[in-house]
Formats: C-alpha cells, sequence, structure tokens
C-alpha cells in the first residue's frame, strides 16, 4: 500500500493536532518518514521501522474497511521517536463534528515498544484524547517484525468496538449539564488521577469559564472535557496517552458511563 486514499469532498480536513507541535518535535512527509533510518540491532533488542509500523497499519485499516481520511506524522529525539496520528471513517458512519482517530507511536531509543491507541479529534480545535492503548511487542524482540502482521491485525480488530464506545461516551458527556461547582470538583480529581497537573487548574477553569471555542458554551460535560484537552495542546504526545485514559475514565465515572 503506497498512498492515502484520497478523502472525498464532504471528508474532514486533514490538520496538524496540537499535540504534534509539541516542543522539539517535528511534523514531517510520510515520505520522509521512510527516509528515517532504523539502528541495527543486538544481540537482544531487534527496533522496528517507523515507516514499518504505519504501513502495516495502513494496510490493516483498509482490510478492515475503514476509510483513511488524512495522517499526519511526527519526529522527535533526532527521529528516535515516532507519533502518528491516523483520522479513519468508515462508509456507512453518519457525520460528526469530530473524528476517530488511531495514535501510533514508535521507539528507536527503547522508551517503549510499538504500539496504538484509539481516540478522537475534534474539528473545531483539533484537540485530541485517546484511551485504550495496544502494544504490538512487549519490546523490540528478535520476532517482532515478523509478528508485527499478526499483531497489528489483531489490534485493528479491536478498533471497530473501542471507537464505538467513544461514540456512546461523548454523547453521554453531552447530555449532562454541568455545574460551576461540579465542574472545580472534577478540575480538583483530574489531579488525584494525573490527567492534568496542578500548573494547568488556572487555565482549564479560563477555557471552562470562557471558551475559545463557541461549541463549548453549553454547561455540559463535553464542553469541560474540551477545556482539558484544549490546555493539554503542545504537551508531549507520549504524555497524552496515559492522561487521556485518565481523563476519560474521570467522566465516564461522573457520568455513568458503563
Amino acid at each position: 500500500m503506497n498512498a492515502i486514499i484520497d478523502a472525498p469532498p464532504a471528508a474532514p480536513r486533514a490538520s496538524v493536532p496540537g499535540l504534534l507541535l509539541h516542543c522539539g518535535a517535528e511534523t514531517v512527509t510520510r515520505e520522509q518518514l521512510a527516509e528515517v533510518p532504523t539502528p541495527r540491532p543486538t544481540d537482544t533488542w531487534f527496533p522496528l521501522a517507523h515507516r514499518d509500523l504505519f504501513t502495516e497499519v495502513e494496510c490493516q485499516l483498509l482490510s478492515s474497511g475503514f476509510n483513511i481520511l488524512s495522517a499526519v506524522h511526527s519526529l522527535s529525539h533526532q527521529g528516535a521517536r515516532y507519533f502518528g496520528v491516523v483520522q479513519v471513517g468508515l462508509p456507512d458512519r453518519e457525520a460528526t463534528d469530530y473524528a476517530w482517530v488511531v495514535g501510533l507511536r514508535n521507539s528507536h531509543d527503547k522508551t517503549y515498544p510499538a504500539g496504538l491507541v484509539a481516540g478522537t479529534q475534534v474539528f473545531v480545535c483539533d484537540n485530541l484524547a485517546f484511551t485504550g492503548e495496544v502494544r504490538l511487542s512487549r519490546k523490540h524482540t528478535r520476532h517482532a517484525s515478523r509478528d508485527l502482521r499478526h499483531l497489528t491485525a489483531r489490534a485493528v480488530g479491536k478498533l471497530g468496538d473501542r471507537f464505538h464506545n467513544l461514540d456512546r461516551r461523548i454523547s453521554t458527556y453531552r447530555g449532562r449539564n454541568l455545574s460551576d461547582w461540579a465542574a472545580h470538583d472534577l478540575v480538583i480529581r483530574a489531579i488525584d488521577c494525573r490527567a492534568i497537573t496542578t500548573t494547568q487548574i488556572p487555565h482549564v477553569l479560563d477555557e471552562w469559564r470562557k471558551p475559545r471555542h463557541p461549541d463549548f458554551e453549553s454547561r455540559t460535560a463535553w464542553s469541560l472535557f474540551n477545556a482539558f484537552t484544549e490546555v493539554q495542546k503542545g504537551g508531549n504526545p507520549h504524555q497524552a496517552l496515559p492522561r487521556g485514559e485518565a481523563l476519560y475514565g474521570l467522566f465516564d465515572a461522573f457520568c455513568g458511563v458503563v
């Protein structure tokens, strides 16, 4: 598979999500990603090429019936760490104001194994949130490259249910009205579950009280959720994975999502 399928005229626009603009990262093209050299293996470590991870995930997504609408790639640490966001859809999915995305990550400096995660990207602000990471290998072992297709197929096979669960979550968040005192309580709970840092508290409250996007002026859990993700822009995308998981868990508990 050599190219991303062209999106139809009504498809969401391709954009650079805020998390890919963090300090020290560089957004690159697919061609530039393919040029990143993969370190030589050692007796115990067998790194996967960034390009191979993306290509295999792309093939499995297409084989599973997903449309690929856009892809954005980011490199940091002199190309040793890769993070990508692939925007996907299904032919029969109704239009929404957010997209399904697959987050990909890989490293050549032994920081973490290859993996993918389901998430959403809100069109009006490009806010990202992820949940449910699937590691494609526990570490870069001898047979990681050989097993990549099987592991990726299994991981992509789980995405459909995860995306539909995200749709149900967001629908519930939209329908849950939120008072100021409840919003303030959730911000403090977000500290407890490590969804944000203490220094981000005033910024989240500012986004809640005076949203920069009119779409979030309604006083609902969805508006507060986007206040959190707006503040997390520009952060390290690899930290966004556990923080997104924590944030979804916090709002699921508050809204009664099961």
